[in-house]
């Protein structure tokens, strides 16, 4: 059985903010992120920043330390209604609808938290998914690196597993993406697919005749505009 990846944040939501972000604010809107857990965050890059440069405020989950992870998973399913079902991008979700008509399986793969993954996997229908998990022990958030973190060459993995999952490989797999972070997963696919690309993956997806969805008309005619491609 083949399968359609999907990520999440800019390809199946619109908007350049991430999810992540969005219930951060969320979060303090409710009066639920404290003294400690800003603590905790700015403790994590003082500890985490020099090793991980750049990528070191994506691996900085230490704003949830001390919270309940039963909690925090409830939050996140109202969240998940009241904020991101507004901004999900309904041409990527007719997409999802004819993958499946063809009789391939919807994963979404994202650095995305999977308590936020998984309730937008049961909104749209996906048959799994694979987000980012944080360390957690005895039911509460640490201030520690994430435990699994879908992005560079740990996405591709996540990928192949997933893949595994549905009795299908990689190489026939289909990927969804917006950011030129999943260069590696898209030249693994047997269908890569951009959506709303930053400027270095758009380049790249033109160079290479890879579909462009929601992007204006281009006269190059290697770059269709939402077209089909089935996994």
């Amino acid at each position: 059985m083949s399968v359609a990846l999907i990520d999440v944040d800019g390809t199946l939501l619109t908007g350049r903010r991430s999810s992540e972000a969005l219930f951060i604010r969320y979060l303090l809107r409710n009066g639920l992120l404290g003294p400690r857990q800003i603590g905790a965050a700015i403790w994590f890059m003082a500890r985490h920043g020099m090793r991980h440069g750049r990528h070191a405020f994506r691996k900085n989950k230490a704003y949830l330390a001390g919270l309940k992870l039963a909690d925090i998973a409830a939050i996140a399913e109202a969240f998940t209604t009241e904020e991101l079902e507004p901004i999900l991008d309904r041409a990527l979700l007719r997409r999802m609808d004819e993958h499946r008509a063809a009789g391939a399986r919807i994963m979404l793969l994202t650095g995305t938290p999977d308590f936020i993954t998984a309730p937008l996997g049961r909104l749209v229908r996906a048959d799994g998914w694979r987000g980012a998990r944080y360390a957690v022990r005895d039911g509460v958030f640490q201030a520690a690196l994430p435990v699994e973190h879908p992005l560079g060459l740990d996405k591709i993995r996540a990928a192949m597993a997933l893949c595994e999952e549905a009795g299908s490989s990689l190489r026939d797999a289909t990927a969804y993406a917006d950011s030129s972070h999943d260069l590696p997963l898209l030249l693994g696919v047997r269908h890569p697919v951009v959506v709303r690309p930053d400027d270095k993956l758009r380049a790249e997806a033109k160079a290479r005749g890879w579909e462009i969805m929601g992007a204006a008309p281009d006269s190059d005619p290697r770059v269709h505009q939402g077209r089909p491609t089935h996994a």
